[in-house]
């Protein structure tokens, strides 16, 4: 708060002030008061009205300056009307018990909100279940009975299923860490079980991959996995006519490891690249080719940041694209 600021708000004392000042000079000279005596009460005056406008200001300017530092510490600054300074004056406590009565008001709708939310998470989760049951009955009768109609139906139920893990992941993503597991993690394995689900999808597509992970990373394997499956149908979606390629490996990085997904697709243009971790962006590409809900990359990156995974994309039109996640070690895993 600016002295300006303060005296632009007591303008209209400031006025009154200077009126009743010119009532008693008038009524001096009118009266006979000599002037010299005159005019050392309205200095007089003038010097108390500035002292008192001067400790207004700075105890104005105290009390919002530990308003502020009160609100700049607190996480959750709906409460403020329960931290707010103690003050003594009246519209200081009037606009303090305001605060806290709207600050009530946020609070139960907040709840409100979020016993809605956990209740939709729940039954989508419940739902996810319930219909993986029906997929694999499906997948089972496929494998029993084959032929070129049940590889294309196995297909297509492959990925109605990977969709459904995408619903199931991203009711979960808010909460990851109530089921969260950080060990060591093979991710020779995890990207050996990505291709075996992925198998009768890379054939058909006739994309080879190849698979070389032979640094370990601490991570949760589960989630892992479901993003390491993701990246690997981005590659597949986006692949090209003739000689698809999938190369999946590690490399060591300071105290970390990267763990590469490339592959020589169509890319992604330039102007483009910035944006594939929005939730819903397509692109070009997810246009032109199969539909594409924009939700694979932007769950990716969100489920890497909650687990503490560094994801970056580079990629390069009519060349290829290439997702790197970088898992950290802390230091004390190095200790042991």
């Amino acid at each position: 708060m600016k002295m300006t600021e303060y005296l632009r708000d007591k303008i209209l004392l400031l006025v009154l002030h200077a009126g009743c000042m010119l009532l008693l000079a008038g009524f001096l000279h009118a009266t006979g008061y000599e002037t010299g005596y005159g005019m050392l009460i309205l200095l007089f005056w003038v010097l108390v009205l500035a002292v008192w406008l001067g400790y207004g200001y700075y105890n104005r300017k105290c009390y919002f300056q530990e308003l502020e530092t009160t609100l700049e510490r607190m996480d959750q600054r709906y409460l403020l009307g329960e931290l707010m300074p103690v003050s003594h004056r009246l519209e200081d406590q009037l606009y303090r018990e305001m605060i806290r009565i709207s600050n009530k008001s946020v609070i139960e709708r907040i709840r409100q909100i979020e016993d809605e939310q956990k209740e939709y998470r729940e039954y989508i989760e419940s739902w996810v279940h319930e219909v993986k049951a029906p997929i694999t009955s499906i997948d089972l009768m496929c494998e029993n009975h084959k032929d070129d109609v049940t590889r294309r139906i196995r297909l297509e139920n492959q990925k109605i299923e990977n969709y459904v893990d995408m619903a199931l992941y991203y009711a979960r993503s808010d909460e990851v860490y109530k089921d969260y597991v950080i060990r060591r993690t093979d991710l020779q394995e995890s990207a050996a079980v990505v291709l075996k689900r992925n198998k009768g999808y890379l054939i058909r597509s006739g994309i080879h991959a190849e698979v070389d992970c032979g640094d370990p990373a601490y991570t949760d394997e589960k989630w892992i996995t479901f993003i390491l499956n993701q990246l690997v149908l981005n590659s597949v979606k986006y692949r090209r006519e003739t000689g698809a390629r999938i190369w999946i490996y590690t490399e060591k990085y300071g105290d970390g490891v990267r763990l590469v997904v490339k592959d020589n697709g169509i890319g992604i243009r330039e102007e483009e690249l910035g944006r594939i971790f929005e939730k819903g962006f397509t692109g070009s590409n997810g246009r032109k080719r199969e539909r594409s809900t924009g939700m694979g990359l932007y769950l990716c990156e969100r489920l890497c940041r909650k687990l503490g995974i560094v994801i970056k994309a580079d990629s390069r039109e009519q060349e290829g694209t290439e997702i790197v996640l970088e898992f950290p070690v802390s230091r004390h895993l190095l200790k042991d």
